[in-house]
């Protein structure tokens, strides 16, 4: 299907600026190659070095950067890096995460709200603000304007049932064959109604490490056939809590009295991943340990890992926020003023 929007040259976004040692030798690898190995036992695992330095490294594996060459993507020296990178988030995680093997008993846990209704999207619905709401997208742009593309390197290691049930969803998130609704272009659709650049990576710069590691975690599990156990997980946890919070985040948007432009994105979700939701129990993970039973605890690992990112990334959002001060380390125009 053709689409009806003019289309737009494919730009890499420029390179960010580091934020510490290991995140500034990977960068200036990215552009001049990297010849010496930089330390990376004992960094701090959620740090924002750390995860600047994973991220650029993921990222030569969607858009890559301007200026760095296609071939980096592939440089031995920068992938070594990024294993001993990986080892030390992957290890962090495993630590933090309890484990578990009964994937019916937590699946059943995603589906119940919490009931203090603390989250971003709760404090969106009941108190938020516009140049809170700008936020929010900012920070969820490092995923969505790339929205399935980490889930997608999954397909290949899934077989029978669970490849074509998890193909489906694939194509409800690309837009059914509609370049116009791929969930991508509706967020950055969404993006230009807020007044926010919707430029692939624009905001990855202000993006604080708490943001960075979500998306990270999608990365290093779609990256790793030996992970593709926590890849269904950490997508099922997605696709299982999403409705409700996207239907939380329409109220808000309308009690703002935002556009329909800017609302369409998350009115989507509510009804595609309600429909998902079942299509990733029924469709994907019944049939997947039917086949692989020994996958069960790192569907569990996957489920419990995001949402432990997940919290981690509300709470710096809301404590922020609760202090007068922008979540972004690069403020919007309109945050708060002196901030």
């Amino acid at each position: 299907m053709l689409s009806r929007s003019a289309p737009r040259p494919v730009e890499p976004p420029a390179l960010p600026e580091p934020r510490g040692p290991l995140s500034a030798a990977v960068v200036g690898g990215l552009r001049r190659g990297l010849e010496i190995l930089p330390p990376v036992e004992g960094a701090d695992p959620y740090s924002e070095d750390l995860q600047l330095a994973l991220y650029c490294l993921y990222e030569l594996h969607y858009r890559g950067f301007a200026g760095v060459p296609d071939d980096r993507e592939w440089d031995p020296v920068l992938l070594t890096v990024r294993g001993a990178a990986e080892k030390v988030f992957l290890d962090a995680l495993r630590s933090d995460v309890e484990p578990g093997g009964d994937v019916d008993a937590e699946l059943e846990s995603l589906l119940v709200e919490p009931v203090d209704g603390r989250g971003v999207s709760y404090h969106l619905r009941r108190d938020g603000e516009r140049w809170q709401v700008r936020e929010y997208v900012a920070h969820r742009s490092l995923y969505h304007l790339k929205e399935a593309d980490p889930q997608a390197w999954v397909i290949a290691r899934l077989d029978g049932a669970a490849k074509a049930a998890l193909v489906t969803i694939e194509h409800d998130e690309y837009g059914a064959g509609d370049p116009d609704r791929m969930h991508a272009h509706l967020f950055g659709e969404m993006m230009r109604a807020l007044d926010l650049d919707d430029s692939y990576g624009a905001y990855v710069d202000a993006a604080p490490a708490a943001t960075l590691a979500e998306v990270n975690l999608m990365s290093l599990c779609g990256l790793h056939r030996s992970l593709r156990g926590a890849l269904v997980g950490q997508f099922a946890a997605v696709e299982l809590t999403s409705s409700p919070g996207s239907d939380r985040l329409v109220r808000a948007m309308r009690r703002l009295d935002l556009s329909e432009r800017a609302v369409e994105f998350y009115a989507e979700h509510v009804e595609a991943d309600a429909v998902h939701e079942q299509l990733v129990r029924r469709g994907v993970i019944a049939p997947l340990l039917a086949t692989e039973p020994a996958l069960a605890a790192d569907v569990v690992f996957g489920i419990r890992a995001s949402g432990f990112l997940a919290d981690r990334f509300g709470d710096a959002v809301l404590d922020s926020w609760a202090a007068g001060r922008p979540s972004l380390r690069v403020p919007l125009p309109d945050a708060p003023a002196g901030a």
